[in-house]
């Protein structure tokens, strides 16, 4: 049973901006692991709260609220500390998922906290939390091809080739962090997803079924 009345002990925030216009870009990664988690969970994240898209979830004994923000990347805050206030969900059990420009394609870093390194999602959640002391799953999603090339322009473009292929990949194994950085601890999944491209975690987790 993935459904629970129990209130949720952690958010599980999937960045990204909502409309047709921005699916596949690179700025809608964390969309991305939230459509391959709720694949693997067997689950549809739409159920309108907090000015996102949600759905509950459990990953072995414990229950998880999952929230795609439909306010915008820049925003993203606005919707993760209405959550996090309503359920009294401290920072620490505030998992992120979200692109990153300085990690090559189809990359993953998980970490227990930091800063927002540039990202305007981040940003506005670690101004409206107050606090950087949140995890986080960092999806590479590659850096401009030349210098000139304007940011904006860049995580609002959409994958091909090659790289559509292994984002797909590592959107999945991003799906599985989520789950082992909730039901086996940060570090674990630190041990065992942090990767470079084309490189498979090399030890399975045994995860508790829901």
């Amino acid at each position: 049973m993935l459904f629970s009345s129990r209130p949720p002990a952690w958010l599980v925030v999937f960045l990204g901006n909502p409309g047709l216009k921005y699916e596949g870009t690179r700025h809608n990664a964390g969309f991305m692991v939230a459509d391959a988690l709720s694949v693997k969970k067997d689950l549809r994240i739409d159920r309108a709260r907090f000015r996102s898209l949600t759905a509950t979830c459990r990953f072995g004994d414990v229950s998880a609220l999952l929230m795609k923000p439909q306010t915008y990347m820049n925003l993203s805050g606005e919707a993760v500390s209405q959550a996090a206030r309503f359920y009294k969900i401290p920072p620490e059990r505030i998992l992120v998922v979200s692109d990153e420009v300085s990690l090559p394609v189809g990359s993953l870093r998980v970490r227990p906290r930091g800063s927002a390194g540039g990202h305007n999602g981040l940003k506005s959640i670690i101004t409206l939390l107050g606090s950087e002391e949140f995890p986080r799953i960092r999806l590479g999603v590659g850096s401009p091809p030349h210098p000139d090339y304007a940011m904006p322009d860049w995580v609002l473009s959409a994958f091909h080739d090659e790289d559509a292929l292994e984002i797909r990949k590592a959107a999945g194994l991003a799906a599985d962090a989520v789950d082992c950085c909730i039901t086996h601890g940060i570090e674990k999944a630190m041990n065992l997803y942090n990767r470079k491209p084309g490189r498979e975690k090399t030890e399975t987790v045994s995860v508790k079924a829901p």
